[in-house]
């Protein structure tokens, strides 16, 4: 962030919570309870900073698969949550966003807690398509999912 830049109200959040114990947690919930989805697979976001975001997926049975990895669908969940949060904490007030799509690839097997990772360049915010890298990783840093979310990114309309 550069010094002329004013913090969003997300990121503004984020920063006066994450002071607090259990900041992380109450701030998590706060986003699950906009998204409500992403409750399912009790998330947490680690980090925000602008143009990245960092969730976390712990592994438990409710997230599981039948061969007992966490499932393809509860890591895409996390993605997202760290894509949207991400999004919220850095667009350019005169700009929004509308997900459109996302493409991923399996790379690995998913065997323990995942952390979720959502970045872009400052410089790609720019009305047009515009593609989030996501990649998902292991407590060993293996890269167990990683793709694109594609945004529509347009003009706020005047008011």
């Amino acid at each position: 962030m550069t010094m002329t830049t004013k913090v969003n109200k997300v990121m503004a959040l984020y920063q006066k919570v994450t002071k607090y114990p259990f900041g992380q947690q109450i701030f998590s919930k706060m986003v699950s309870r906009m998204a409500p989805y992403f409750g399912t697979v009790n998330p947490k976001v680690t980090d925000l900073k602008q143009n990245r975001c960092e969730v976390l997926i712990k592994k438990r049975k409710r997230v599981q698969n039948h061969i007992g990895t966490v499932h393809v669908i509860a890591i895409c969940n996390g993605l997202e949550m760290a894509m949207g949060t991400m999004a919220e904490a850095s667009i350019p007030k005169h700009l929004r966003w509308i997900p459109k799509g996302m493409s991923v690839n399996y790379t690995a097997k998913a065997g323990s807690d995942i952390l979720c990772v959502a970045q872009v360049h400052p410089e790609q915010w720019q009305v047009g398509d515009m593609l989030v890298d996501v990649k998902a990783y292991d407590d060993k840093g293996v890269v167990v999912v990683e793709g694109t979310i594609k945004l529509w990114i347009s003009e706020k309309p005047m008011k």
